[in-house]
């Protein structure tokens, strides 16, 4: 199981913006950065800087990624036809804790993970607990029974912060999601904004 190194309200202050959307989020108060410098008035970013940015803002929104998967994705990305920033964010949406989450059988990106690692999601009718597993389209993805009755997805559930986005079919009284297509970044129901094409930039150097 990946470890989530730092809090990830610490890591909403640091980028200066809430980027799960979440009502709790310490930037809805403060918009200044952690520590006794952060409310310091900020100098101009440079390009590597810029790009840096966003590769952890991505990087931290699907649950702080190890470094290491995350150059994989890069890598992937590149390697497929079609634009390269439009393909990483298909791969991680294709993720299967990226999946468990839109569906909204959890109510973070981090649960979402630990729920794929207990054993609680079946992929087409057998159990998968890796939670970067890569899901196709027409793929379905299946809250297992023991899972069904935990509190955390009763009441993911009925969380009205968030809605299913357009490219799922999602059946929450028989507990199941199946993407339809795999979705290109405008499609993505993101809180903030994200700039996939600075990530491919940063790594491309």
């Amino acid at each position: 199981m990946t470890k989530r190194a730092e809090s990830k309200y610490k890591l909403d202050r640091r980028m200066g913006q809430n980027i799960w959307g979440r009502p709790k989020s310490p930037v809805n108060r403060r918009e200044y950065g952690p520590g006794q410098h952060g409310q310091r008035r900020k100098g101009k970013m440079s390009d590597y800087g810029t790009q840096l940015r966003a590769k952890q803002k991505l990087k931290g929104y699907y649950g702080n990624i190890s470094e290491r998967q995350f150059r994989k994705y890069y890598a992937e990305a590149i390697r497929m036809k079609g634009d390269s920033g439009d393909n990483l964010i298909g791969l991680l949406e294709r993720r299967l804790d990226a999946v468990v989450y839109r569906a909204k059988f959890v109510p973070t990106v981090f649960a979402a993970r630990q729920f794929v690692n207990h054993g609680h999601v079946n992929v087409n009718g057998r159990k998968v607990n890796i939670a970067s597993y890569q899901v196709k389209p027409g793929d379905v993805v299946e809250v297992r029974e023991k899972g069904r009755q935990l509190a955390v997805t009763l009441e993911a559930i009925q969380l009205a912060e968030r809605d299913v986005p357009d490219f799922y079919e999602v059946d929450h009284s028989k507990f199941t999601a199946k993407m339809t297509r795999v979705p290109v970044p405008s499609e993505v129901p993101y809180p903030v904004h994200m700039e996939p094409n600075l990530v491919i930039e940063f790594y491309s150097r």
